[in-house]
């Protein structure tokens, strides 16, 4: 029986135990916090259960193909509810769109704001729906090792239809004159952790995603998923090693002999480090390092952030929906301060996120769960909770001002996290948190490659590689990698 390694028990790490333990092979996943689930822990707290990082549960088909392969589907652990609206962006003077769940309803509410614009949309997502189809069927299931691998593909002899080499803010332009429904359609890419001028058209692929397939949530949380994968990981057999951390490599003849863990020495004949790319390689001499410290530092990574987890002791108005995207302020100059001149944000967008309002589980009764976000530049180290605090001071006088509650007096449980805790909790380079930004210059081949170039049997996953960030492409990641690594050590 071959055995693997595997760093980390993110989705990618999951998904690639799954299918390697499914093949026959003995699985151990070594992780250094207490639970799976990566970016995707969870916690609890004064009778509230947050999730610590992804909230949006979005392309719900990549997760069912995931769970079929098992022989399963996602109903036999979670029950899926489809939001309605999707979410709430507010803009300045106090206007907001509620996003309705239909492309139809959609076309309605941005033909009030321009005229011809319900057309346009479909026009747009027609195109966003070939994109979806190319990307998510061929484009992202390639390991990304050589050009090659597109040679006889649909997607190399209709590249520029693809808009590969158009930016998104140029694409959006050419369908919408509105700016609020440029921004609209900007925003699916901000998860892909660059501004719209540096994102390759291709990735309207998202707008399907969004207004096609529609904005769901796990009823339980977004930890769900994760313990559907544990479980089914288990049942095939993998180990799980908990509260374990890597502390370095004994390697032999450019291979892995052993993993070093806090505690003890693991050997296994490949290892996948589903950990931060980066990081694996700090734990690796010089010479066998497969990118220099220089290259690591020319990378655009996607955003940090800085996260509240609230605990409120009232229900705020109903008015408020699960995701309200706040845009009320000067989205061209956030975004400066996080991609151009990155420095602490002046006044910035934000997102709030309230799961009570969908899940009476995450919150006791009477109670509301709010999770906060603001986007910053990775890298910045001046987070401490002085602040943080300062910030979310913005938020709520923001929230304050349009739903006339204010949340600082209804706070009974509060946690932040920011660059500081996504470097130590994750090993997170720069304290990132989503990743490598999929600009045109960090799109497939042209990412950190699955395969070592050194290691002889070392592999990657996650959102450092391909396909790139985001929940549903780090499940693809795990399946990648491990077919990868089945087909060269079975042959």
């Amino acid at each position: 029986m071959k055995s693997v390694a595997i760093i980390g028990a993110g989705f990618s790490s999951l998904a690639a135990a799954c299918f390697l333990a499914k093949d026959g092979w003995k699985v151990t996943v070594i992780e250094k916090n207490n639970m799976a689930g990566g970016r995707a822990q969870t916690y609890a707290a004064d009778g509230f259960l947050f999730d610590m990082g992804p909230s949006w549960y979005w392309m719900p088909e990549v997760f069912e193909k995931f769970f079929n392969q098992f022989n399963y589907s996602t109903k036999d652990f979670y029950e899926l509810v489809r939001l309605d609206p999707s979410y709430t962006v507010v803009w300045n003077k106090g206007e907001e769109w509620q996003i309705p769940a239909t492309a139809a309803a959609l076309g309605k509410l941005l033909e009030k704001q321009e005229k011809g614009a319900a057309n346009q949309l479909e026009k747009f997502l027609h195109q966003a729906g070939i994109k979806y189809n190319v990307g998510m069927n061929d484009l992202v299931t390639k390991p990304g090792m050589s050009v090659l691998e597109f040679v006889n593909m649909d997607f190399a002899k209709g590249v520029l239809s693809l808009d590969v080499f158009t930016s998104m803010k140029k694409h959006v332009a050419k369908f919408f004159k509105d700016k609020r429904i440029q921004l609209l359609m900007e925003f699916p890419v901000l998860f892909l952790g660059a501004s719209a001028e540096k994102i390759p058209a291709l990735y309207s692929l998202m707008n399907y995603a969004d207004i096609e397939l529609g904005t769901w949530y796990p009823m339980g949380g977004m930890h769900q998923p994760v313990k559907a994968m544990q479980r089914i990981a288990e049942e095939l057999g993998v180990t799980f090693l908990f509260n374990e951390t890597v502390k370095d490599f004994v390697v032999d003849d450019n291979k892995i002999e052993s993993i070093v863990t806090t505690t003890q020495y693991i050997n296994a004949d490949v290892v996948i480090s589903g950990a931060d790319y980066h990081f694996t390689e700090t734990l690796l001499s010089d010479n066998n390092k497969s990118y220099s410290d220089k290259y690591w530092n020319s990378r655009v990574m996607a955003p940090s952030c800085i996260l509240f987890y609230l605990g409120l002791n009232k229900k705020l108005p109903e008015t408020i929906t699960h995701h309200t995207l706040f845009f009320d302020a000067d989205f061209e100059k956030h975004s400066d301060e996080i991609y151009t001149h990155p420095t602490m944000p002046t006044d910035p967008l934000f997102y709030m996120c309230c799961p009570s309002k969908t899940d009476k589980t995450v919150a006791p009764e009477g109670c509301e769960n709010v999770f906060l976000l603001i986007p910053i530049a990775a890298g910045l180290t001046n987070d401490s909770e002085i602040v943080r605090e300062q910030y979310l001071h913005k938020m709520a006088e923001r929230i304050q001002e349009r739903y006339g509650v204010d949340i600082r007096d209804l706070i009974i449980h509060k946690r932040s996290f920011s660059v500081s805790n996504f470097m130590s909790t994750y090993n997170a380079f720069k304290g990132n948190a989503y990743g490598l930004a999929n600009t045109l210059q960090q799109t497939s081949i042209l990412k950190p490659q699955i395969k070592s170039k050194k290691i002889t049997n070392l592999y990657y996953t996650g959102q450092l590689t391909v396909p790139g960030p985001g929940v549903p492409p780090a499940l693809v990641s795990g399946e990648v990698v491990a077919n990868f690594v089945m087909k060269e050590c079975n042959n």
